[in-house]
C-alpha cells in the first residue's frame, strides 16, 4: 500500500505561527523526506463555510492568502499536489454515505466538535430566550466531512496539531465501520503530531491556550518583521515577576513557550553568547536577575530568522497570482482523478454502482424475460 499524506487548513485567514509549527513546517519536512509516495495538501473552503456562511467573501478571498503561506514555506506543488476542496465533488458524496455510518450522539460526544461549538458562541440547544445562533447542520457534521477527506485520497498518515486527534479517531472509526458493513475498501488512517510537545498546541500571544485568527492574538507567517517585534515585546509573561531581580516562572510562560518550539542551542551562540542553551536561560528567569525585555529580544531574533526566508520567497509568489491560480487548478484537477478511482470503489462496495454491474443486468433481464 502506498504511503500517502492527507492534510489541510481552512481559508478563514492567513497562517500563523501555530499553523506552522503544529504541522506545516512537519508538511514540508515529510515532502523533502522522501518517505511518502504522494502528499495531498487541501485548502478545506468548503468546510469554513459551515461557520461562515453569511460571509462567504472571506473565504474566497483567503484561497490566495492560504496557497501563498503554503508555497512559501517550501510546499512544492511538483511534490505536493495543492488543491482546493469544493472543487473535488467527489468529496460531498463519499461525505453522504458516510454519515449513514455515524449517530448523532457520537457526533455530539467529539471532544474537538464541542470546543469549536463553544469558541464560535454557538447555541447546544434551542431552549427559548437564548439569543445565540443555532449550530449549522454543515458544522456539526464536520468530522463526517473530514473523514470523507482522508478517505478519498487514501491517506495513511494525517500529520495535524493535538487538537485534531479526535477527529481522524472519528474517521478511524468510520473507515473501520464502512468495511464491516461492505468489505475491505478504505484505508484506516495515522495520526502524525508534532515530535516538539511545546509545537502541540502554540499558545496565542496573550497566552490564551490556542492561537487563534478569531481572537486576535496571532503571529501571521505573513507579518513584517516590525509587526512582529511589536507582538514579540507585547507578549505574556509572569504577571508576577515585576521586577527585573524578581524569581520568574517558566509554566505559563508564552516567551518561553515559543522558546521551546523555536530555539536552537546555535541560536545562543549567535544572539546570546551570554548563555549556552535554553536551560540556562531559564534557570536564570527563575532565580531572578533577568527582565522580561531581554528574553523577548532574544525570541524576536530567533522568529525574525525563521520567518525572513518565508517573507521573502511569498514576495517571489506575489509577483505571478495567475500562475499561483494555475497551480491550485492543476492540483484540483489531479485530486479529482484520485478521489473519483476511490468513489467508485465505494459504489461498488455499497452495490450502487447499477450501470456497470453487467451481472445485475443480466440476472434482471433473465428474471422479467422468464416472467417471475
Amino acid at each position: 500500500m502506498k504511503k500517502t499524506i492527507l492534510t489541510g487548513d481552512r481559508p478563514t485567514g492567513r497562517l500563523h505561527l501555530g499553523h506552522y509549527v503544529g504541522s506545516l513546517k512537519r508538511r514540508v519536512e515529510l515532502q523533502n523526506s522522501g518517505e511518502f509516495d504522494r502528499i495531498f495538501i487541501m485548502i478545506a473552503d468548503a468546510q469554513a463555510l459551515t461557520d461562515n456562511a453569511d460571509n462567504p467573501e472571506k473565504i474566497r478571498q483567503n484561497i490566495i492568502e492560504v496557497a501563498l503561506d503554503y508555497l512559501s514555506c517550501g510546499l512544492d506543488p511538483a511534490r505536493s499536489t495543492i488543491f482546493i476542496q469544493s472543487q473535488v465533488a467527489e468529496l460531498c458524496e463519499l461525505a453522504f454515505y458516510y454519515m449513514n455510518l455515524v449517530t448523532v450522539s457520537r457526533l455530539q460526544r467529539n471532544p474537538t466538535v464541542k470546543a469549536e461549538i463553544q469558541l464560535r458562541g454557538f447555541a447546544e440547544s434551542n431552549e427559548s430566550g437564548d439569543s445565540r445562533p443555532g449550530i449549522p447542520v454543515g458544522f456539526f457534521t464536520y468530522p463526517i466531512s473530514q473523514a470523507s477527506d482522508i478517505t478519498a485520497f487514501r491517506a495513511t498518515t494525517v500529520p495535524v496539531g493535538e487538537d485534531q486527534g479526535p477527529m481522524i479517531e472519528q474517521t478511524r472509526e468510520i473507515v473501520r465501520r464502512f468495511n464491516s458493513v461492505y468489505g475491505e475498501t478504505l484505508v484506516e488512517p495515522e495520526i502524525l503530531l508534532p515530535e516538539n510537545s511545546a509545537c502541540l498546541r502554540l499558545p496565542g500571544t496573550d497566552g490564551k491556550a490556542k492561537m487563534s485568527k478569531s481572537l486576535g492574538n496571532c503571529i501571521y507567517l505573513s507579518d513584517t518583521a516590525e509587526d512582529v517585534r511589536k507582538k514579540v515585546m507585547s507578549m505574556y509573561t509572569d504577571p508576577g515577576h515585576i521586577r527585573v531581580e524578581d524569581p520568574g516562572k517558566i509554566e505559563g510562560n508564552t516567551v518561553f513557550t515559543y522558546l521551546d518550539a523555536f530555539s536552537r542551542p546555535e541560536h545562543f551562540a549567535e544572539f546570546l553568547p551570554e548563555y549556552s542553551c535554553l536551560d540556562e536561560l531559564k534557570a536564570h528567569y527563575q532565580r531572578g536577575g533577568l527582565g522580561d525585555v531581554k528574553v523577548k529580544k532574544l525570541l524576536n531574533s530567533i522568529l525574525q530568522e525563521e520567518l525572513e526566508p518565508i517573507r521573502a520567497r511569498r514576495r517571489e509568489f506575489e509577483k505571478d497570482i495567475p500562475g499561483v491560480y494555475r497551480m491550485l487548478k492543476d492540483g484540483c484537477d489531479a485530486a479529482r482523478e484520485v478521489a473519483a478511482e476511490t468513489l467508485a470503489d465505494v459504489r461498488r462496495a455499497m452495490r450502487i454502482n447499477y450501470f456497470e454491474d453487467e451481472e445485475l443486468i443480466a440476472a434482471q433481464a433473465r428474471k422479467f424475460g422468464l416472467g417471475e
